[in-house]
């Protein structure tokens, strides 16, 4: 009677306390870390690989340990269907559960991508290449879609002045439309109602402000000059005469060695503002915010004329003679 009770005993503890203890551990190995010094696993997951694979190579990084207990878990859960392709930061310090989340929620990895004001297209598309995150030719190519720019909203022959300079943060193997879409999406946020508002008082589209502002961009160095600078061109607009910008001429050489001569400035272009009136077609570089603004919004002055001199600034005037003076001070140093 006695073995058969102590037997019964037995086997209660078994059948209840068992799976109970099972439970506990199995929890517990979900939800700890593996190691309490952090190390970092960058994991890529691919397309189509499968999760045995994946919990091969995590497995092997020692960043998991009884891969056994998490197939499991993965499987109840239905998590082994679910993984997103990507590239993954896993650290020891995350717990198997936290693992397995983080790839089925597709919390991939991000990569810094700095676009400074003033860049062009071509400028953009080498950063992205030399960053990593994609080819500089399917970039340049995809400014210039055609299809895309009329999907965007975009009323223009390219991307170019659209692409807001800023910090992003894109995957790995983020394609070329993404990225310009976020640019442009970035660049209509910034472009408020109120801007397209002042850009019909001043009897000037989107796109003639955004150019006007890649010249600003271009030509200021020292960030207070920009109301300063847009002042002149806007004065020079409204008189009909020739803006006579260098950064225009720039943009309009097929090749330029950095040194402007008096050739590059007679030779014909869409772009030369030396010889042609108005605007250019299009912007010349990607403005930021206070170059747009500046565009939109320029000092009340009756300046016509600026040089540099030499220190990132300028001086400005208002008639050609004394203008001559200081390109004679500050450029020919007479």
């Amino acid at each position: 009677m006695k073995t058969s009770t102590k037997v019964l005993s037995a086997v209660i503890i078994l059948t209840v306390f068992l799976p109970v203890f099972v439970i506990l551990d199995f929890m517990y190995y979900l939800h700890k870390p593996l190691g309490r010094e952090e190390a970092k696993v960058e994991l890529i997951v691919y397309q189509g690989q499968g999760f045995n694979k994946t919990l091969e190579i995590l497995e092997k990084s020692n960043v998991v340990k009884h891969p056994d207990k998490l197939k499991i878990y993965a499987r109840l859960r239905g998590f082994d269907k679910k993984f997103k392709a990507g590239e993954y930061s896993i650290s020891t310090s995350m717990s198997p559960s936290e693992m397995l989340h983080m790839m089925v929620n597709g919390r991939v990895k991000l990569h810094r991508l700095m676009i400074p004001e003033g860049y062009n297209t071509d400028q953009i598309a080498s950063v992205i290449e030399e960053s990593g995150m994609g080819s500089k030719k399917e970039f340049l190519l995809t400014v210039a879609d055609k299809n895309f720019l009329h999907e965007m909203g975009i009323d223009a022959d390219t991307f170019e002045g659209y692409l807001f300079p800023e910090t992003y943060y894109f995957p790995k193997g983020v394609s070329s439309k993404k990225i310009i879409s976020t640019m442009v999406h970035r660049f209509q946020s910034v472009f408020k109602e109120d801007w397209k508002e002042r850009a019909q008082n001043l009897d000037l589209s989107i796109h003639e402000i955004v150019t006007l502002a890649s010249i600003i961009e271009k030509e200021t160095g020292a960030a207070f000059e920009r109301p300063v600078i847009s002042s002149v061109f806007h004065n020079r607009l409204r008189i009909g005469m020739r803006l006579e910008t260098d950064p225009t001429v720039i943009y309009g050489l097929k090749h330029f060695d950095g040194n402007l001569t008096r050739k590059h400035l007679l030779a014909p272009s869409a772009y030369n503002t030396y010889l042609n009136y108005g605007l250019p077609p299009g912007p010349i570089a990607n403005p930021g915010r206070d170059a747009i603004e500046a565009a939109l919004f320029p000092a009340d002055t009756k300046l016509l004329f600026f040089v540099s001199k030499r220190d990132s600034t300028h001086q400005f005037s208002t008639n050609i003679r004394d203008h001559n003076n200081a390109v004679r001070k500050y450029q020919l140093r007479r």
